[in-house]
């Protein structure tokens, strides 16, 4: 996977998220559990290195806009960022 620089991580309550799961179905479901809580920039798949066990998803996370939470100039509830 490419490195994660200081833009990933710019502000407090940002975070990029690595999980390393058995199959791509549990990565996924993964992911989707904590994007129905928070603004997720969700990945639309995983990747697997030759020679090694199980999958990676990475995807990045705003622990700032929770779901159904109302912010202001944030997005309509249930949206992630882009």
């Amino acid at each position: 996977m490419e490195p994660i620089n200081a833009l990933h991580v710019a502000e407090p309550g940002l975070l990029v998220v690595e999980v390393a799961a058995a199959d791509d179905d549990t990565a996924l479901a993964f992911q989707d559990a904590v994007a129905a809580r928070w603004a997720t920039a969700t990945a639309d798949r995983t990747t697997h290195q030759p020679g090694q066990p199980g999958v990676r998803l990475r995807f990045y996370l705003d622990l700032r806009q929770e779901i159904g939470t109302a912010q202001p100039g944030a997005g309509p509830p249930g949206s992630h960022l882009g």
